[in-house]
């Protein structure tokens, strides 16, 4: 049994007045934790992103539609937007706006994983978490306090895209540490729903006040993020060796597996739980030291006199770099996330635009896209399972990315059904590839340095590789579309294939290894 002052006060006291919670097996409880902890952790931080893009449409809006005010001068065309987003460049302004989060986002990305692999990332989950519901929370008081200055709005987006990346780099790290490499494809497919639902979620709570008060669009998924990062203080255990369990996929004898199963009760080795080790987070994973091993899923570890436990380093970031795929897979990430964020955070404004829709509804007319990336990923997660072949997988989707974009873009407005059903496809094609490489293919490249803690540090240069695409993609839109939303088409058809081309070698490596098995 893990020593009770290393785990979390929410896991104690569920324990004492639970009891009968001890009858299940420690692997699967905590397992199905962290599953579910780390799910909605992301949803919270998709599901305050989303806001941003549903406000757009009020924040500068068509104000020939409107009734205004008797004391309204009705001979600006812009009459009800909200300063400053009331000019000819309002598109780039917004657009700025988003640059501003996700080029932070992306620049701290990289320090952030540093970070995660060197204190403990339940602390460092929630304490982000938190954060980010404040800074989500401030660009909503705009609203109340009737703050027009775009220097209050860039300060507050900079600063919302540093804490949002303490997500990433610590949910793929958690999972990492609970999951084995077996079945990430699928479970992470799955699990990374979470982006998309979180998506959904935002548009709808967003779309459910935009309409009237712009300002609780943000401060209600504000309040739900921060109160979610405090559910992670009380009750996340991110690492096996916590609870005495050893880490799965660590190496025990001449095989590698998961060992689960609780130590005897007072047999538990001192440095079984993370501790801190010259100022960094450092990990000690099992190693059987007996011949005699048991091989049972559920058997118990062996006593202090049997386990030898392996002092495992955070990883350099040049270490990390050079571990084969990484540069590969982050630079197809930097155009996926170009794609896929420029719909994220533009979608809503085009439908606006070309459908005439009211600002609720092009929040809602956005979600369909989210649907589509969950089954999307889901449906990668199955396929590289199976074929053991992601970058292949990758590189399909891609391929058939173009010709859904060309279909959106000439028949997805006719009407409702025509926007549903392209627009999923599109969201299946676009989010495919993004999910499979930010999770999956993360969590196994960042496992192939058998004698460091790497996963986070790779999960980070990998989604900061992808999160720099993201913030260039909403910029550029927002200029190119002020002479036409079919520019901002040709520019993601056109990263898309750049996406596709740099994944070549390894798909052409994965066919050769197919070929040779069959």
């Amino acid at each position: 049994m893990a020593s009770p002052h290393s785990l979390p006060i929410g896991v104690i006291i569920l324990r004492k007045i639970w009891p009968s919670c001890d009858s299940i097996s420690q692997t699967t409880r905590y397992k199905t934790s962290v599953l579910v902890l780390t799910y909605l952790a992301y949803m919270s931080y998709h599901l305050s992103r989303r806001p941003l893009s549903v406000v757009k449409t009020i924040l500068n809006r068509n104000c020939s539609q409107l009734i205004p005010e008797p004391d309204v001068d009705t001979s600006d065309p812009c009459w009800c937007c909200w300063k400053p987003f009331d000019k000819d460049n309002a598109n780039s302004l917004l657009g700025f706006l988003d640059s501003s989060f996700l080029i932070s986002y992306a620049i701290f990305m990289f320090m952030s994983g540093f970070i995660a692999e060197r204190c403990h990332l339940r602390y460092f989950l929630a304490l982000g978490m938190v954060f980010s519901g404040i800074f989500t929370y401030l660009f909503g008081l705009a609203f109340y306090f009737d703050i027009h200055n775009i220097y209050y709005f860039l300060f507050v987006q900079i600063f919302a895209g540093a804490c949002q990346t303490t997500g990433w780099p610590a949910v793929v790290a958690a999972m990492g540490n609970w999951f084995p490499k077996s079945s990430r494809g699928l479970i992470f497919g799955l699990w990374n729903s979470h982006t998309n639902l979180g998506n959904i979620f935002g548009a709808l709570i967003a779309g459910a006040f935009v309409e009237y008060n712009w300002g609780l669009s943000f401060i209600v998924p504000g309040v739900i993020i921060a109160s979610v990062g405090f559910l992670h203080f009380l009750f996340l255990v991110p690492y096996p060796e916590e609870v005495g369990l050893a880490p799965v996929d660590s190496e025990i004898d001449s095989g590698t597996r998961a060992v689960s199963g609780s130590l005897e009760d007072g047999q538990q080795p001192r440095s079984s739980s993370s501790e801190p080790s010259n100022g960094s987070h450092r990990r000690k994973t099992a190693k059987r030291s007996s011949s005699n091993t048991d091989t049972s899923e559920e058997a118990p570890l062996i006593d202090n006199s049997a386990v030898e436990f392996v002092d495992k380093g955070a990883v350099s970031f040049l270490s990390a770099l050079k571990i084969p795929g990484v540069i590969e897979f982050s630079l197809s990430l930097f155009f996926c996330k170009l794609v896929s964020y420029t719909f994220l955070y533009w979608l809503p404004k085009y439908l606006d635009d070309s459908t005439g829709s009211s600002s609720m509804e092009s929040a809602f007319l956005s979600t369909p896209f989210d649907i589509g990336g969950a089954i999307g990923a889901v449906g990668a997660g199955i396929v590289a399972d199976k074929t053991g072949a992601p970058g292949l997988t990758c590189i399909f989707m891609l391929f058939f990315t173009i010709p859904g974009l060309i279909a959106y873009e000439l028949l997805g407005t006719i009407n409702y059904w025509s926007n549903l059903i392209f627009q999923s496809i599109l969201g299946l094609l676009v989010n495919g590839p993004y999910a499979l490489i930010t999770t999956a293919v993360a969590a196994d490249l960042g496992n192939k340095v058998t004698t460091s803690n790497a996963l986070a540090t790779v999960t980070a240069i990998i989604d900061g590789m992808g999160s720099i695409g993201a913030a260039v993609g909403p910029f550029i839109a927002g200029i190119v579309s002020q002479n036409g939303w079919n520019n901002v088409f040709y520019m993601v058809m056109i990263s898309d294939l750049i996406s596709l081309c740099f994944l070549l070698r390894i798909g052409a490596a994965e066919w050769r290894k197919l070929r040779n098995t069959l």
